[in-house]
């Protein structure tokens, strides 16, 4: 037996089925444009990430060196007194230091060997406490906490009598692994030194007289 379908019939037969295949495709193209859309948030959110990452670095960086020509004026403006700041000793890992964990070196018995007056060492002395607080973010509170400066922030200054240069150095901890610093202050006291950021300066004493 043969059965003929009518025109009409037919016609919604076709009609529904072209209607079935269209939805298909366009919930396709749907999904297609979701994974693209989702697949460039991501990309938005890791790039604002390290975007944040790189301006606090940024900015840790530029106190490092606030802190860094502090000293540095310092030993230029008393230098007379100038091995009062050398507390760092040479080839001891950037021992002793200030700031994080340090402890405050006023009266070493470096300082008190030096020549100058009694007022130039008590203002040496006075400057490296000084320096210390900074170092610890005293120059600014939040909600009772030292905030004025960078996350692990530690100062050496050492003197080379080879060279008769003294080195000003700041180091603190850094948000991701780059290159260890050469320079020594606070070695392996970060993590991975690599993640240890490291400012330096030298200053050479002018003999005046």
């Amino acid at each position: 037996m043969t059965v003929v379908v009518p025109k009409r019939e037919l016609g919604t037969v076709m009609t529904n089925s072209c209607a079935r295949r269209q939805a298909g495709v366009a919930m396709m193209e749907s999904l297609t444009a979701m994974a693209v859309l989702l697949v460039g948030l991501l990309g938005i959110v890791g790039l604002q990430a390290k975007t944040q990452t790189s301006h606090f670095e940024a900015y840790q960086r530029a106190q490092a060196l606030l802190l860094l020509d502090d000293m540095v004026n310092r030993i230029t403006a008393n230098r007379y007194a100038a091995p009062c700041y050398a507390i760092t000793g040479t080839g001891t890992g950037g021992t002793p230091y200030l700031g994080t964990d340090g402890t405050d070196h006023r009266g070493n018995t470096t300082c008190t060997a030096v020549a100058g007056t009694i007022q130039t060492r008590t203002i040496a002395e006075r400057g490296m406490s000084d320096w210390d607080t900074l170092l610890k973010g005293a120059a600014e509170i939040d909600g009772g906490v030292n905030a004025g400066a960078m996350i692990g922030a530690r100062g050496c200054v050492s003197y080379d009598p080879i060279t008769d240069l003294y080195t000003v150095t700041v180091v603190w901890q850094g948000m991701v692994p780059t290159m260890a610093p050469v320079v020594d202050c606070a070695n392996g006291l970060y993590g991975p030194d690599t993640q240890r950021r490291a400012v330096s300066m030298t200053v050479r004493i002018a003999n005046l007289t």
